[in-house]
């Protein structure tokens, strides 16, 4: 897989997480702050780290954003300096643009100029968190948009010994199972002959009312 290249540009909690993590798998990361305490914490974990001001179209392109595949823009309570780099790095050419927004309004406002994706850390991070606490058996989930999701599902007892393809349950919530990771080995659910145990990690697919109900049937015991 290509390598790509990132520019983040604000290095708060979330954007020095972010360019950490990147730099962590292998990528190039320029990291760019107003502040020079960010740029100097991550100095020598990002590729590049620049104090600039990501109001100022021509810091940024002296900083080489341009030549960056990604940008992300994690400048946080700041709304004008947020818009305007946003701005800035979309004058400069950058291919694909993430932001942080601070509100829906301020999320509205960033679509309008060509974000690529705009996020809001809080009620995404309060919505998967939302959505572990309310069913204990799900470890994890992935939106697929539409309203689908992929839920990692923890086998509970009342499926231990269960063929997947023979569990009444997943048709009555039109919940489809596309596999199961026990320990360290994944097992296919293709063919529907997976004889699942208590404590198997499965992956459903399905849509968010129908793993709901999903869910609460078994934590309920029905």
């Amino acid at each position: 897989m290509k390598t790509r290249s990132f520019a983040v540009i604000g290095l708060g909690t979330f954007g020095s997480t972010v360019a950490s993590e990147l730099a962590r798998f292998g990528n190039p990361v320029l990291g760019i702050d107003i502040d020079g305490q960010y740029v100097t914490r991550l100095s020598e974990t990002l590729t590049e780290a620049v104090i600039a001001d990501g109001k100022d179209e021509a810091a940024l392109k002296e900083a080489g954003v341009g030549d960056y595949d990604v940008a992300v823009v994690a400048i946080g309570e700041d709304l004008e300096a947020n818009v305007l780099c946003t701005m800035n790095v979309k004058m400069l050419g950058v291919e694909t643009i993430w932001v942080k927004a601070l509100n829906r309004t301020h999320h509205r406002i960033l679509t309008k100029l060509g974000a690529d994706r705009v996020i809001l850390p809080e009620q995404e991070i309060g919505q998967h968190i939302a959505q572990m606490l309310h069913n204990p058996l799900v470890r994890d989930y992935v939106s697929l948009g539409n309203g689908y999701h992929v839920v990692d599902f923890k086998v509970p007892a009342e499926l231990d010994g269960k063929m997947v393809g023979r569990a009444a349950i997943f048709e009555k919530y039109n919940v489809r199972a596309l596999g199961a990771m026990r320990g360290n080995e994944f097992l296919s659910c293709e063919d529907g002959d997976l004889m699942l145990k208590e404590e198997d990690k499965l992956l459903l697919l399905g849509k968010r009312a129908d793993l709901r109900h999903f869910g609460d049937d078994l934590r309920d015991g029905n």
